[in-house]
């Protein structure tokens, strides 16, 4: 059984953590005080700072959710590592990035991608699209991560982090994080949200790649479709996605664009 694992959207096919459990953090003076230091620490972290601290957070989050993978002993699990192997497995090396791609057992209905080239999709999300949609998703997450969107992600997420006191000021990021740091920062990860421009954006980045691979390239609209309908519906899933309403008007963009072709 598929397990529930963060009901959160933070926003429609876009970036967002999705974490196990969170560590209780408790703020203390000490923590406080460091807090304008560890400010100043994220705004001059570098991109090998950023792709350390990705490939660290990702790995704890892979290991703090159920991996479906290609050995999984679990029919269930299997199936879907091996359905989005055969989507991806040719796109590895895609336009100058080195990417990596894996299912969460999880009901959510989501994706997110790393600025370290990881792309993580929630087997809810699969659930309910097509082959030719779900490469429009992929899509549009590695449009996040080759518009350095999720660079910017990340190190706003240390900053919120660190502004709060939540992280501890050591110098540099990544392995020095505690289990509890790490969650600190994946809440903070789960409160970001990407601007108009950057999901625009990454839409567009989304229906070229389908282009690009020639897979159907209404494919990118027809998934913003299915999520407005879940916006639309009076469900508590429909309740979580109806703060981002703007899926309708994204694949009206694209189904425009797309008749003109």
């Amino acid at each position: 059984m598929k397990k529930i694992i963060v009901a959160c959207f933070i926003s429609t096919i876009a970036f967002s953590g999705v974490n196990a459990q969170f560590g209780k953090i408790k703020l203390d003076s000490k923590k406080l005080t460091e807090a304008a230091g560890n400010a100043v620490n994220a705004v001059t972290l570098s991109d090998a700072d950023v792709a350390q601290m990705c490939k660290e957070y990702v790995d704890w989050s892979d290991a703090n959710n159920p991996l479906c993978e290609l050995t999984s002993k679990d029919k269930g699990m299997k199936a879907y590592a091996v359905r989005l192997d055969k989507l991806v497995k040719n796109y590895s090396n895609y336009d100058g990035l080195v990417l990596d791609f894996k299912v969460y057992y999880v009901t959510d209905i989501n994706a997110f991608a790393c600025a370290n080239g990881s792309v993580r999709v929630m087997a809810g999300l699969m659930d309910i699209m097509t082959d030719e949609e779900l490469l429009g998703v992929i899509g549009h997450e590695i449009g996040h991560i080759k518009n350095g969107d999720s660079k910017a992600a990340m190190k706003q997420a240390y900053l919120t982090a660190a502004g709060k006191g939540l992280i501890a000021s050591t110098g540099s990021a990544g392995s020095k994080f505690t289990n509890s740091q790490f969650g600190a920062l994946g809440e903070a990860l789960l409160g970001s949200q990407y601007s108009q421009k950057q999901e625009y954006a990454a839409d567009e980045y989304g229906y070229n790649f389908l282009k690009a691979i020639n897979s159907n390239s209404a494919a990118m609209a027809s998934s913003l479709r299915k999520l407005q309908a879940l916006s639309e519906s009076n469900t508590p899933v429909g309740q979580l996605f109806s703060s981002h309403p703007d899926s309708g008007k994204r694949a009206a963009k694209l189904e425009a664009k797309d008749a003109k072709k």
